[in-house]
């Protein structure tokens, strides 16, 4: 009994058959099989095989990208990331060039034209279709990262009217140049958007029945200047697979779709844990940006931090009478300002991920719940740190000072990590900014502070 190549396939994972179709496309191209290299690509999915072109050597990222089809060359062209599109682009003939970005979806080709050089998205947009032309140019005429940037415009419009017969037959003539037929939005000759249906409630619906009879009239919308962020939670709390985009005037001007959204969610927590890290991303691929470009983008917020780091020095050197008389006490300082550190970065990574997601509790209210947790978290290290200490060093004092010491410090940095993130958002500020080196370094000068004086009290120096 012959075994099913299809069976074997379903035992793979995607992980690593994507590896394996990276490995093979590439040992075919150099061993200038192309015939063998096309044959592999035909089963693979697009995002497949954009993502094993990716990883190819640059000169045979060419190669592979021209045994594609040309519709298949679209779809893989549309997932491949900012710079290797750009790359393809001046390797290519003029006239490949624009078959491709004519034919991409509005909304990632005004994606593709905000990474390219303006000459050169000057010279494509003035190559393409009338149609598409004109496209292109709505979305670039609104701001970056707004719903007006990522909507497409190819959505079906239906009016109140129409019986389902003739709804029916309009999503057939336009279906192949629409992004998705799975909403249809209702709008008056002016163009306002009235209702909205969806593809299951139509086809269930009586042939005679009209579109005003069957549609929902509370229709969720987002405008043209919301921020992509509020746009992909809103999706996300309606659970719908695409979103419609209206003007000042209300006006249906397109639609944002589900896999727009995941996009701007991969986007979005990027830019926030590079910024939660004091890395300027600056939207680029961080791997694939020169290292002259990457040093320049960090420094500043380590410069920040270095500065800050200084008061901490300030702090130990105003402190140098006492510890001549205990020196012990040095050897629990990292001890103290790393546990500090840490507490609130635990704290405000919380609290910002809350912001991030529009979860409501009052600020007052975080800040409380994180102080009393940082005080239950205190003691809990206290009590371990003072029998460690007692054991490390044989002086009872000490080891009371630093317990006592590292209950305050944690108390603190859960107020400060809860607190801060909701300083920057009220000042207008990103609440990442409020990132964990920023409030460790903080917490670093303030906890040596309450460690001195606590062992000053307790010590009787």
């Amino acid at each position: 009994m012959t075994e099913n190549p299809d069976s074997r396939l379903q035992v793979v994972s995607r992980k690593e058959l994507r590896e394996l179709v990276r490995s093979q496309l590439l040992m075919l191209l150099e061993q200038g099989n192309l015939r063998g290299a096309k044959a592999l690509l035909v089963p693979v999915q697009p995002a497949d095989i954009a993502e094993a072109i990716e990883e190819l050597p640059e000169a045979q990222q060419v190669i592979a990208f021209r045994l594609l089809s040309k519709d298949e060359a679209i779809e893989v062209y549309e997932n491949l990331n900012s710079s290797v599109q750009q790359s393809l682009i001046e390797e290519f003939k003029r006239q490949e060039v624009l078959d491709i970005v004519d034919k991409m979806s509005p909304d990632d080709r005004a994606r593709l034209f905000d990474e390219l050089p303006a000459k050169v998205v000057s010279r494509l947009v003035g190559q393409l279709s009338p149609i598409e032309r004109q496209a292109t140019a709505l979305l670039l005429g609104y701001e970056a990262g707004t719903a007006g940037r990522i909507m497409t415009p190819e959505y079906v419009s239906l009016k109140e009217n129409l019986t389902v017969f003739q709804a029916l037959e309009r999503i057939r003539s336009l279906a192949q140049f629409t992004e998705t037929v799975y909403y249809l939005y209702v709008v008056d000759v002016a163009r306002h958007l009235t209702g909205i249906i969806s593809l299951r409630d139509l086809v269930t619906a009586q042939p005679e029945q009209t579109i005003g009879e069957i549609m929902t009239r509370d229709v969720v919308s987002v405008h043209t200047n919301t921020d992509q962020e509020e746009v992909a939670r809103t999706i996300q709390r309606y659970d719908f697979l695409a979103m419609p985009v209206v003007d000042r005037e209300e006006r249906l001007v397109g639609i944002v779709t589900v896999d727009d959204v995941i996009d701007i969610l991969e986007e979005e927590t990027t830019e926030d844990i590079y910024t939660m890290g004091g890395v300027q991303s600056g939207g680029d691929d961080y791997f694939q940006t020169n290292l002259i470009t990457v040093a320049r983008r960090r420094v500043t917020w380590l410069l920040v931090l270095l500065f800050t780091n200084i008061g901490t020095a300030a702090v130990i050197r105003s402190q140098q009478d006492l510890l001549q008389k205990v020196v012990v006490l040095a050897t629990f300082i990292p001890l103290l300002i790393g546990t500090g550190g840490n507490v609130g970065a635990q704290s405000s990574t919380v609290v910002i991920r809350s912001l991030n997601v529009d979860q409501r509790h009052h600020p007052l209210w975080v800040i409380q719940r994180e102080g009393i947790a940082g005080a239950f978290l205190g003691l809990m290290l206290g009590a371990i740190v003072v029998i460690w200490a007692y054991l490390l060093v044989g002086n009872l004092a000490v080891a009371i000072a630093v317990g006592l010491s590292l209950v305050a410090i944690s108390i603190l940095a859960s107020i400060a990590g809860a607190s801060l993130p909701f300083v920057f958002r009220a000042i207008g500020f990103d609440p990442a900014l409020m990132s964990a080196p920023f409030i460790t370094t903080a917490v670093d000068v303030l906890g040596v502070f309450i460690y001195f004086a606590v062992a000053r009290f307790i010590l009787e120096i």
